[in-house]
């Protein structure tokens, strides 16, 4: 079962989380991150930020130049130095914030030109880095985690897959228009996010709670890619009170984290 831990807030979820990394980085300075892009985790990376600059100010050494990362998807046929390109949005909001160096964070390669093995070539990538050591997740109003869209198979590995119109919708507040909004992405399959070895799944506001519920306490299916985390050994889920509020089992998850043995963390 998934640790569900509710917070009052986002910021509350973010400082969590970013603890949680920052003890993975002091224990394992070329830790490998699985970086979300979207609104969701912005709080992680800004705790995080924070909680580096902090840490500084005491005289303890943070060092995060070997940290490496893995974005979970891209979209297909931006142009180079689109600012809603991810490898934009992750070089804007994580590596340039925190101090990470470049050439170890990784995206997904969009480009039309080599598409074709653009997945294969990623997948090895992750495989050589030794895997990924915490991956963050967002969940969307629909379920879908990445760009794992509802029928995504749970055997899934990095690959082009169409946007559903909701998606689309849902991501057109980072461009001008709906029509802006790229058709195609290339995202990491379920199985290579299960892959990863710590899920930390973040989810915010009364929109997602029934796709939260249906990956927490629904049946494990291809109609809620979220439900995949079902299937993981460790899976943190830190959410405010409107996105749990269609929990089943709240006050049960309230309980055990009230109670949690002081030697566990995230």
């Amino acid at each position: 079962m998934a640790e569900i831990v509710v917070v009052r807030d986002q910021q509350a979820a973010g400082e969590l989380a970013a603890h949680s990394i920052l003890d993975l980085i002091a224990a394992k300075p070329d830790a490998v991150l699985g970086l979300a892009t979207g609104s969701t985790p912005l709080t992680v990376y800004r705790a995080l930020e924070e909680g580096i600059r902090d840490e500084r100010s005491r005289g303890q050494h943070v060092d995060v130049s070997h940290v490496r990362g893995y974005a979970l998807d891209e979209y297909v046929g931006l142009p180079t130095g689109h600012p809603q390109s991810y490898r934009a949005v992750i070089t804007r909001e994580v590596v340039e914030p925190l101090g990470l160096t470049p050439s170890l964070i990784h995206v997904p390669n969009g480009s039309l030109d080599g598409i074709e093995h653009a997945g294969a070539d990623y997948e090895r990538a992750i495989a050589e880095s030794g895997g990924v050591d915490v991956q963050l997740l967002g969940i969307g109003t629909d379920g879908h985690i990445g760009f794992n869209e509802p029928g995504s198979s749970f055997a899934s590995i990095t690959r082009v897959k169409t946007l559903t119109e909701q998606t689309r919708r849902d991501n057109a507040r980072f461009f001008a228009s709906e029509d802006d909004v790229p058709m195609h992405c290339i995202t990491q399959g379920l199985s290579t996010i299960l892959k990863a070895r710590h899920l930390m799944l973040l989810a915010f506001g009364e929109r997602k709670a029934e796709a939260l519920a249906g990956a927490v306490e629904g049946p494990v299916s291809a109609s809620n890619p979220g439900s995949a985390i079902q299937l993981h050994p460790h899976v943190t889920v830190l959410v405010d009170e409107a996105a749990a509020s269609r929990l089943k089992y709240l006050d049960y998850y309230r309980y055990a984290y009230a109670n949690k043995p002081a030697w566990q963390r995230l």
